[in-house]
């Protein structure tokens, strides 16, 4: 039996042809397809921030639709490619349910997501304690929250132990209060150093004058009184005033003379214990 080459070639040249063809339409597929997510994500999100929507909302939504949109673009191409999409859909069911097995806690980051961007206790430029960490908000993803610590370290905590845990949002008020303490010794006069205090207060910068800085005598112990000094400053100047108020504690009392606090004990009886110890013993 004879091969006619001829049309073996005119075979294998349509097949190549119809593949090379399928394939180039995957790939214009997968380039439009992406361009149009992009397109989509740069629209929401400029119809979201013309409605004044919250920065970290819209990042969030962006993100969400982000992610659906490419699933939905992977489904199509495996269609295009002739691969059946129910099937392929419900292997995807099966690896979520793995994937969700054995990724309970990036589940758990990603439910606790959704809740921080609803309840919103704090927002992106928000200065917050949160999850073990303190620091200025960078964004709210997914599955964690990426923060700039003071010492400017970008740290990212998951989700889920920021909303187990304590959160503290430093920016929510418009001002916070500086504690901080003054040790002085018995024999200075409280009321002369208070006084002195809170002139020096006045000429710090950024300390506010309403409500008014608080000095008072917080405790006693073995040195003297321990004074409470608390003025109240914006959230932005609370390390300038923090420092500038303990550099005044230090030179205010330095320049008025007050002595230096120091702790006293009184020791009695030790030396007739001991002595009667010792004439028991050559009585002995």
């Amino acid at each position: 039996m004879a091969i006619d080459a001829g049309a073996i070639t005119q075979t294998t040249v349509a097949i190549l042809t119809a593949v090379g063809l399928k394939v180039l339409g995957a790939i214009a597929l997968f380039i439009i397809g992406r361009w149009l997510i992009r397109l989509c994500g740069s629209l929401v999100t400029r119809a979201l921030s013309r409605q004044q929507f919250d920065s970290t909302i819209v990042n969030y939504i962006r993100s969400s639709l982000s992610v659906l949109l490419n699933i939905v673009l992977v489904v199509a191409l495996l269609g295009y490619l002739g691969v059946e999409t129910a099937t392929f859909a419900a292997l995807l069911a099966g690896i979520g349910i793995a994937i969700g097995a054995a990724w309970s806690g990036l589940l758990s980051n990603f439910a606790a997501g959704l809740f921080l961007i609803v309840l919103r206790p704090f927002k992106v430029g928000d200065i917050v304690s949160a999850g073990g960490i303190t620091g200025s908000v960078e964004s709210i993803g997914l599955f964690g929250t990426t923060f700039n610590t003071p010492d400017h370290v970008v740290t990212i905590v998951g989700n889920s132990k920021i909303f187990a845990d304590t959160i503290q949002n430093y920016s929510a008020n418009d001002y916070r209060r500086v504690d901080l303490q003054a040790q002085i010794s018995h024999s200075t006069d409280h009321q002369a150093a208070i006084r002195v205090l809170k002139e020096g207060l006045q000429r710090i910068p950024n300390v506010l004058a309403t409500p008014a800085p608080v000095i008072e005598i917080l405790q006693f112990n073995l040195a003297g009184p321990l004074l409470a000094v608390r003025p109240f400053c914006s959230n932005e100047h609370y390390w300038q005033v923090y420092f500038d108020t303990n550099r005044l504690i230090r030179e205010t009392f330095q320049l008025a003379g007050f002595s230096v606090p120091e702790q006293h004990y009184s020791v009695r009886g030790v030396l007739e214990s001991a002595g009667s110890a010792r004439g028991l013993g050559t009585a002995a």
